[in-house]
């Protein structure tokens, strides 16, 4: 599990990436945010990317397979580092976001949003990464294991669901703290496309299952 930056509105403190899963639940369960809901993607991606190495594995007679494990091993590593960054910027996110007099709240909370935005596109990124391995894992791999290659392919959808809500969510708040001459209306227009791209991703991982 991650280890996972956790601001309680008074003092950080870090989650060992060795903890037992509960503890982990725990902590994400807790009303500080950090892990929230980018984080969660972000574990999701790791199951959906586990599951897959399972049915390769699983499938010694495919050299096509043999690839492919090799390929959602790495995205499974990955997905929990950016799990661990989320974290991070959702405890920044949070602070920025307190009730403040300050006359730079605005910009703070709009840098804020910002890279919370990102992360959440960074994590739908590597979760699209294992459409295509799903789609080839039901075409080469162990038939016998179909039911898990459904359960890593809706674990996927659900991952690229939450990095798709997280991505409208923050730059909703991007938009509503928009200062003038922010010259944020081309990476606005960015991250809209981005977010269409993480709902085309998830149709196709669902046509897949």
């Amino acid at each position: 599990m991650p280890r996972v930056t956790v601001d309680d509105m008074d003092a950080d403190a870090e989650v060992p990436v060795s903890i037992p899963l509960s503890s982990w639940l725990d902590k994400l369960a807790q009303p500080r945010g950090a892990p929230g809901g980018g984080a969660a993607s972000g574990v999701l991606i790791a199951i959906s990317a586990a599951l897959l190495h399972m049915v390769a594995e699983y499938s010694p007679d495919s050299d096509e397979a043999e690839a492919c494990g090799e390929r959602v091993a790495a995205v499974r590593i990955r997905a929990l580092d950016a799990a661990e960054a989320d974290g991070v910027v959702s405890a920044e996110f949070g602070a920025a976001l307190r009730p403040s007099e300050h006359p730079d709240r605005d910009a703070r909370v709009r840098r804020a949003a910002v890279a919370a935005t990102d992360s959440s596109v960074g994590l739908g990124r590597i979760a699209e990464e294992l459409v295509p391995e799903l789609a080839l894992l039901f075409d080469v791999g162990n038939p016998s294991l179909r039911a898990d290659l459904e359960v890593a392919g809706e674990a996927l959808s659900a991952a690229l669901g939450s990095a798709r809500a997280n991505v409208r969510a923050n730059v909703s708040t991007v938009k509503a703290h928009r200062g003038e001459g922010d010259r944020l209306d081309e990476w606005v227009a960015h991250v809209e496309r981005r977010a269409e791209e993480l709902d085309a991703a998830n149709a196709r991982a669902r046509s897949l299952i």
